[in-house]
Order: C-alpha cells, then structure tokens, then sequence
C-alpha cells in the first residue's frame, strides 16, 4: 500500500438531522451527508526517520538497529526507540516479546507510567527460535507454564526509560485491555484456553495497577467479567460502566456493571459485578459485519452513520467450562440466544469525547483478496444508547486496513493501529470526516536478509496511547517488540 493510499472511505450517507444526538460528530456526519468526504492532509508526507536515540542501539538481539529507520513519520515529528525485546530490565530480567495493548498514567515528579502487555503463548519462540517471556517468582505467577503477562516502563519528561519491569506474569495471550480512572490497567487474555491440563483456567482480565516501584501485581482473574476470548476493555468515567469487545468472528459487545458501583480504588472489582452484552433494539441476534459470507449478514444491512437504539442483556453463565455452539454454552452463544449482536472481530476499545468507540477488525463487506472485510470502527453513545457504523473501509483496503487497537487523541481525533498483511500504518481519522496516514511501519522493509524480512518487516501496530499531558503519542510495533514514543507539532494538523 502506497501513501497515496490516503484516499478515503467509504461512507454511506446520513442526514446531518438524524445525528445531532451524537454532537461529538456533528460535523463528521454532516460532512458525509453533503458528500464532502474526501482526503485529509493530515500532518504530512511521511518521511523515513531514526530514532533520536539510534546512537544507543548499536546492541540488540535483532543486531545494530543503529542506522535501520523505523518509522516514517510527518515533517517535525521525532521519535524515541524503548524498551527493545530481549533488552536488560530494572528487575534482573530480559524485556518480554510481543508488545502489544498498552497505557499512560501520571507518575511522580512529572513521569509518565506507561503498563504494556506482552501476548505470548506458552513457550512461545520469538526470533532466532528464542523465548522472551514474562520472568517472575512462582508465587507471583497466575500460572506456571505460561509466559504472558505485562511490564511497566518509568520514563522522565525527556521520555527516556528510568526503569522498566514485570507487573503481571503466568498468563495467556495478553492482548489488549485499558486503562481506568482509579489508576490501573486491566489485562485481557485472548484465548478460553484451559492452561495446563485443565488445572488452571484462562480467558479472563486481569489488574494492574500503574505503580512506579518495582513490584509484580497480584493475578487475581476478574471472573464476574465474563470467561471470553477478551480483546479490549474501556470504562465510562461517568457511569463506571466498562465496555468490553472480544476478538471472535461471531462476537459480541458486552458491558460489565461493578457490584461497588463506581470504583475508586484498583481491587474493588475482584468484589464482582454484572454482566450485559449489546442488543440491537428490535433486530435481535443482528449480524453488522455487513458481510454475505457470515450468517445472517448482507452488504449495507447496517448503513454507516444510521445510529440504533440498543438495550442490554444479562449474562447469567459468566465463567463456563467450555464454549460450544450447539449447545449452547459459552457467554457469547448465551447473549446470541437472547438476541445480542453480532461483530466480526471486536478488538481495540477507548472511551473519548464523550463516546465508546471500538474496532471490528474483519467487518465490512468481503475484501477484494478474500473473504473477510477490511473493518468497521462503531461508536456507541452512552446517554443516548444508540451504536453507529462510524467508518466501513473498503474492500479494496487501499484506505484502511485491518483496524486494530484504538485511541482518542486528546484534541478529538481517532488513532488506528492496522493489523492487516503487507504494509503498516497508524491512520488518524479527525472529526471532520477525514482519514490520514499518521505513521508507517519500515523497519527491516528494505532487508536483504530474508529471515529478517519474513519474521520482523511489516509487522503490525498496537497499544496506542497518549501521555496524560497530550505532547507524545506511544505505539507499540509487536515483533520486532518495540515501544515508540512520538513528539511532534500536533497543533499543525490540517
């Protein structure tokens, strides 16, 4: 995918009078209804750049990355290289591989606590056929034979790494999660995995809290969050309410209600809760992938831009023994009995702007190369319970592909990691209807090594998130495992 890729989605009209509901995107969905979608500038062309930092990577497992550009990004944005698998931690051990979903929070003396997940099977080979998972002491272990799990990086307001360490071991395929406003990070696994040999359970979240001393958090699973293939989790600061997406083709989207009410402090939500998944008002069991291939689901059964009214249904089997459509078991086959929705691959979620938004990496009518879609962003609106098909990329997926983990910029605009084949972005998307290329992926593209280009070039973005002061954008690209954080003139967009 070229840069002239930035062309732009497709939106399906809506009159600007059916949305004023969602005054967040006014403007957005006004612009779609005159037509006026069309390609934003974004910041810029993006220029292949080094690190500020290339000078200290003479060393890594993956060789001297000190002359290898990594990003490409827009005139006068910079970049820091963190926190490198295989790299020495604070806490005697090796940084994990697979960076994937990934927080801020405000620590002290004006430092940033950024907690990362690692999304690593049991003796999961990384490059060179070597394991890097998450090091800790058997009693700080949810499970033993499991390498997953997260760490948490230190940074000074020069975003250089002050310490870096385990906060969450023994766990399955820590995808995604997100951040709360008492302070923590919850951790998903993605997976029902049972662990090893059925003893021990996977496929719950996890707490973290954002603490800057070196010390591994308790792993208690969540079980009143529902035992699911979890992606992603964000929490509605005016409600307590958290949302949860989970990445299955024939998943659903679920809200959990603390039993405390709204949490103030992290481990209130061991005290349990309950559990809802989203139904559509009056098309019960919808399928929104708009996609033919998919039970139920036809291309434009779910206009982009019409919103519809939702209700919730209760979980009653939070924790199952096993997932089986027939029969009927499994959180997800329960909410379709009672009429949830359906969503080809929920995955990054993040509260903004007054909203919830969330990605459905495979929704959308069939790719041009297959059969699944390029994707789907929704936003449901909390005061107004309605869900709206914000973005459908096209089946070519020259203007996005795979839209993965999620955030909300702070002055209003949408980040999306792609997590499609061949060439990676982060694409913004502003509140005037127009999506942008904001970085690209570049590292080992140009390697003669084809064991390197096969294991560690273009592959994908995840974690994004802003430092609580809005200045640096962080953005994880998985394997080769490595923490960006990126500065630039974020006033200048447009």
């Amino acid at each position: 995918m070229a840069f002239s890729r930035r062309k732009f989605l497709t939106l399906a009209g809506v009159s600007a009078a059916s949305v004023t509901m969602f005054s967040p995107l006014e403007a957005f969905y006004a612009r779609v209804a005159r037509g006026q979608v069309t390609q934003g500038i974004g910041y810029g062309s993006l220029e292949p750049k080094l690190p500020v930092n290339a000078d200290e990577l003479t060393t890594t497992i993956y060789g001297d990355l000190s002359k290898e550009p990594m990003l490409a990004l827009p005139p006068r944005f910079n970049y820091r290289a963190l926190s490198i698998t295989g790299q020495p931690m604070s806490d005697g051990n090796l940084v994990p591989a697979d960076h994937d979903g990934m927080a801020a929070f405000p620590g002290p003396k004006n430092t940033i606590i950024l907690v990362r997940n690692h999304e690593l099977d049991p003796d999961e080979k990384e490059f060179k056929n070597t394991s890097y998972g998450v090091i800790a002491p058997s009693d700080k272990k949810y499970n033993q034979i499991n390498a997953g799990g997260t760490t948490t990086l230190v940074l000074g307001s020069n975003r250089q790494v002050i310490r870096h360490f385990a906060s969450l071991a023994g766990t399955i395929r820590n995808c995604a999660g997100g951040p709360t406003p008492w302070r923590s990070w919850i951790s998903c696994e993605e997976t029902f995995n049972k662990g090893d040999l059925g003893v021990v359970r996977h496929g719950y979240n996890f707490e973290v809290p954002a603490k800057a001393a070196i010390g591994l958090a308790d792993p208690i699973p969540l079980k009143a969050m529902g035992r699911f293939s979890h992606e992603a989790i964000a929490v509605d600061p005016k409600t307590g309410y958290i949302y949860e997406t989970e990445d299955r083709g024939d998943s659903c989207f679920y809200r959990f209600v603390p039993a405390v009410g709204k949490v103030s402090k992290p481990g209130q939500l061991a005290q349990g809760g309950t559990l809802y998944a989203l139904k559509i008002r009056d098309r019960p069991t919808l399928n929104t992938s708009n996609n033919p291939n998919n039970p139920g689901a036809s291309v434009g059964l779910v206009p982009v831009g019409m919103p519809m009214s939702v209700e919730w249904v209760k979980i009653d089997n939070v924790d199952p023994d096993e997932e089986n459509k027939e029969k009927g078991l499994g959180v997800r086959y329960e909410a379709q009995s009672k009429g949830a929705a359906i969503f080809f691959r929920g995955e990054g979620v993040w509260y903004g702007n007054g909203l919830i938004y969330f990605t459905a990496t495979q929704g959308g009518p069939p790719a041009v190369d297959g059969t699944r879609g390029n994707g789907q962003v929704w936003v449901y609106d909390p005061m107004a319970e309605t869900i709206t098909l914000l973005i459908e990329a096209e089946p070519s997926g020259e203007l996005l592909d795979e839209p993965d983990n999620i955030t909300v910029a702070p002055f209003g605009d949408l980040f999306l990691c792609e997590d499609g084949g061949g060439e990676q972005y982060v694409v913004g998307v502003n509140r005037e209807g127009e999506v942008y290329q904001f970085a690209k992926n570049i590292i080992f593209a140009n390697s003669s090594d084809p064991t390197i280009k096969d294991q560690l070039a273009d592959n994908e973005f995840a974690g994004a998130c802003f430092s609580p002061d809005g200045r640096t954008l962080f953005v994880n690209i998985q394997t080769p495992g490595i923490t960006f954080a990126i500065w630039g003139p974020w006033e200048r967009r447009g």
